[in-house]
């Protein structure tokens, strides 16, 4: 008798690997498109904001030079004079004082930034600024610009021509003296003589940075921790604005990243459930493989090697659609994701070649972790067993020890009282995937006790296959896994985006009293309402009452960013009743100055009402005491508010940006817009609070366009999800439908059987999906997005959106179960029930 040939050589060839894959191929897509469609998202969203950090730090290189040290203070700036003593202090070789200003186009939509310098004092700091000015005394002009290339071509304008920008509320023209930054094809920038800047821009005596080169040898951070500066300023050292720019952005893109990894891991579960059951299936072929001579690790590299092949596939197709996306994104969102961060900031694509590697890497890794349990089922089953039909069903037979799962989700409760690590929220995505794990491991024994719930139908057949789901929940559970994270995904993402857009609505409809709100300009910050201007609005005829605010961006040494500041009028005597407030402290003593803190400002400095604290304003510091906290989603750096006649005692600015505006009873409102136009002129914006919220409203779709994205990625993986498992479920039951057959059981009658067993299951993970859906929506709104972006908001749950979705898949369920049961019933049954003899 000879000896069985040994297999196990080459048990890996490509035949035997591709085989059951390409054997199922509508499966095997599915699970290849999930796995694409996680690294997809994870790779655009990664390359859009790496584009983006990168072109911000490359215009803020090229601004500073080669300077060691860069001093900034408040957006308006601060005292010239400043600039001599440091210059010459012991240690500051070099020394160029700038005026930064993004100033307003009088005659077209958008801003351009424009940097006043000396242009001797940049030559040694700065000399790429200068590489397009040809002739030094033209630029001393003050009324000469030299804007780079990017934007003479945006706006259609040469070498000689002139353009208008915003100055308070007027009209001024300068001439294009030449091209700056040729090598710079994205930034919208100018330079001009410093003096011209400062005249032409209202700014006179005024500077916003100063750049230093030190003599060699020495440390700037040692040098600066030897400087005392006044009150509001700080000393950066090359790479804080760029990290600046991470920082400001790293909480939105992780969110994002980490909802990206949440549908690869779908397609990881989308994999473990294909291959489970394709295991299970083939488990008589497999344990046939093994008698043939393989061993048992050779029949789980053979399992892996399948996984490995659907990553691989995953993985390249996921890189070329995320780097379309990505092109797509930058194209149509810009480098912020439409969140806003760089609002302005032209951006090219680059795709590193690490990053591609890493998310290629990861989508192959969730597909090995699918297959994985899978790969060692099929090596441990038992030899004699397996080789006969029908043990497939064996492998679900029993339930997993439940007690892990429960510790999965005590962990997540912890997890979610446990405070940010590196500004970010790591233990509330730890809480979701605990409770995600948590969850899934407890299952077959929810799936068993839904099941359980059902009343037992009338029909015999009927009453056959929902024993068999009762008998066998473990193999419900494992072909529900993957609907039931795209499910919950969904469903945290809706409560959570919908939640944040009525919170936001109802903000806006709180903090909009006035019958009219008018901005001094569009973009930029070069329009203001003069002390003159503001007598004219008041005078307008139709207009009761009038508030103005004057808003700054000033420099915390506790936050490490700007912190805009808002002083409006009659602050002290209406800030509670017109304040969205989450904390008031008892109102201080007469005299005393007050601020009130947005919940992102109380958390980057660490206030609280009633706390007594030092704000930096006019070069000195003041005592304030906080006298609440307010909601505020318009400004993630953090806001402070203060009564608008407190803010000009301190400073002496007079000036304004904006005004809300309430009209006299019967006053026409078309008559008082062009009264209020006249008045401020003709760069003056006039919005009602209808307007204000439209407005409002389209920037939050456009910021959480990707988020919308993700939501129908959710969609598309459930419904596919659904169709594979369901699919798989009801084709490998081909001989139990053809031995009812053979029991005179007609067609009509297991249709209506896979009818309603279809929709019992996707009642089953529609169930378990939602809760888990609505308990991770907590997490998001409670803890990740408060830890993120300081933001509180109120719990909304969209019922119809949600229950369209519902009934989406639970009708895809049973229309699935019905055209896979007739696929099924379509093999002779005779031929069906031949695999039992």
């Amino acid at each position: 008798m000879s000896a069985a040939p040994a297999v196990g050589p080459r048990l890996l060839h490509p035949a035997l690997v591709f085989g059951s894959l390409l054997q199922h191929k509508a499966r095997s897509l599915i699970s290849v498109l999930a796995i694409a469609t996680g690294v997809a998202l994870g790779l655009a969203v990664q390359l859009v904001n790496e584009a983006a950090v990168a072109e911000f730090a490359s215009a803020a290189r090229q601004i500073s030079g080669r300077a060691d040290l860069t001093l900034r203070g408040p957006r308006n700036g601060f005292d010239e004079r400043l600039y001599p003593a440091l210059a010459s202090r012991d240690g500051v070789a070099a020394a160029s004082p700038a005026l930064e200003v993004e100033a307003g186009l009088a005659d077209r939509e958008g801003s351009l930034r424009v940097l006043g310098i000396d242009l001797f004092r940049a030559a040694a700091i700065q000399p790429a600024l200068l590489a397009g000015v040809d002739d030094p005394f033209d630029a001393l002009r003050g009324d000469v610009v030299f804007p780079s290339r990017a934007f003479l071509q945006r706006h259609g304008l040469a070498v000689g021509q002139r353009i208008a920008l915003q100055s308070g509320r007027d009209r001024v023209e300068l001439r294009i003296g030449g091209v700056l930054n040729e090598d710079r094809p994205g930034a919208a920038l100018a330079v001009m003589d410093l003096g011209g800047a400062q005249t032409l821009f209202r700014r006179e005596g005024v500077l916003t940075r100063i750049d230093m080169v030190l003599r060699p040898g020495l440390d700037p951070q040692r040098w600066r921790a030897s400087v005392d500066l006044p009150a509001g300023l700080a000393l950066e050292v090359p790479g804080d604005a760029e990290d600046a720019a991470a920082r400001m952005t790293r909480a939105y893109r992780v969110n994002l990243n980490v909802l990206a990894l949440v549908a690869l891991f779908t397609g990881g579960l989308l994999v473990f459930s294909t291959q489970a059951l394709s295991v299970a299936r083939r488990r008589t072929q497999l344990a046939f493989l093994r008698v043939m001579g393989a061993t048992a690790r050779q029949v789980s590299l053979l399992v892996l090697a399948e996984g490995a092949a659907i990553g691989v596939a995953g993985a390249l197709a996921g890189v070329g659609l995320g780097v379309a996306l990505a092109w797509l994104v930058l194209g149509l969102l810009g480098g912020d994701l439409g969140a806003g961060f760089f609002e302005g900031q032209p951006t090219r694509l680059v795709v590193a070649p690490g990053t591609v590697v890493l998310l290629a890497l990861v989508g192959v890794a969730a597909a090995l972790a699918g297959s994985l349990g899978p790969a060692l089922e099929a090596a441990r089953a038992p030899l004699a067993l397996a080789l006969k039909s029908g043990d497939d069903v064996r492998a679900f037979g029993r339930l997993p020890a439940s007690w892990p799962g429960w510790v999965c989700l005590m962990l997540a409760a912890g997890f979610t009282l446990l405070p940010p690590l590196y500004s970010l929220p790591l233990f509330g995505y730890g809480a979701i995937a605990l409770l995600l794990l948590g969850t899934l491991l407890l299952l077959p024994r929810w799936v068993s006790a839904l099941l359980g719930w059902l009343p037992a139908p009338r029909a015999v057949a009927a009453t056959l296959s929902l024993e068999r789901l009762r008998a066998y929940p473990l193999h419900a559970a494992v072909s529900l896994s993957a609907i039931v994270a795209a499910v919950s995904l969904m469903v945290a993402m809706g409560i959570m985006v919908g939640s944040f857009r009525a919170s936001l609505a109802d903000w806006l409809d709180g903090i909009l009293p006035a019958d009219l709100y008018l901005r001094s300009g569009g973009q930029g910050d070069s329009a203001f309402l003069s002390l003159a201007d503001q007598e004219r609005l008041r005078a307008v005829p139709g207009v009761g009452r009038v508030e103005f605010l004057r808003w700054d961006q000033i420099v915390i040494a506790t936050g490490g960013r700007r912190t805009t500041l808002l002083a409006r009028d009659g602050v002290d005597r209406d800030a509670e009743g017109r304040l969205p407030l989450v904390g008031l402290a008892r109102r201080a003593q007469a005299g005393t100055l007050e601020v009130w803190a947005s919940e992102a400002a109380a958390a980057l400095h660490g206030l609280q009402p009633g706390q007594h604290w030092q704000l930096p304003l006019g070069g000195l510091q003041h005592e304030v005491v906080v006298a609440g906290v307010w909601r505020d989603y318009a400004r993630q750096n953090g806001a402070l508010l203060m009564d608008r006649a407190s803010y000009v005692r301190l400073t002496g600015d007079e000036r304004a940006n904006d005004a809300g505006l309430w009209l006299s009873p019967g006053a026409d409102e078309g008559v008082v817009r062009q009264a209020l136009v006249a008045a401020a002129g003709e760069s003056a914006e006039i919005l009602s609070p209808g307007d204000i919220r439209a407005l409002s409203m389209a920037v939050f779709d456009r910021t959480f366009a990707v988020t919308y994205a993700l939501e129908a990625v959710a969609l598309v993986i459930g419904l596919l999800g659904l169709s594979s498992a369901i699919g798989t479920e009801v084709i490998a039951r081909r001989r139990e439908f053809g031995m009812l057959r053979h029991l005179g059981v007609s067609r009509r009658d297991i249709v209506r059987v896979l009818a309603a067993e279809g929709a019992a299951v996707g009642v089953a993970g529609l169930a378990v999906g939602a809760v888990l859906g609505f308990d991770m929506s907590l997490i998001l709104i409670h803890v990740v997005n408060r830890k993120s972006f300081q933001w509180s908001m109120e719990l909304h749950v969209p019922w119809l959106g949600l229950a369209s979705f519902f009934a989406i898949l639970l009708g895809l369920a049973t229309l699935v179960a019905v055209a896979s049961g007739r696929q099924a019933m379509g093999v002779d049954a005779v031929r069906a029930v031949r695999e039992d003899w």
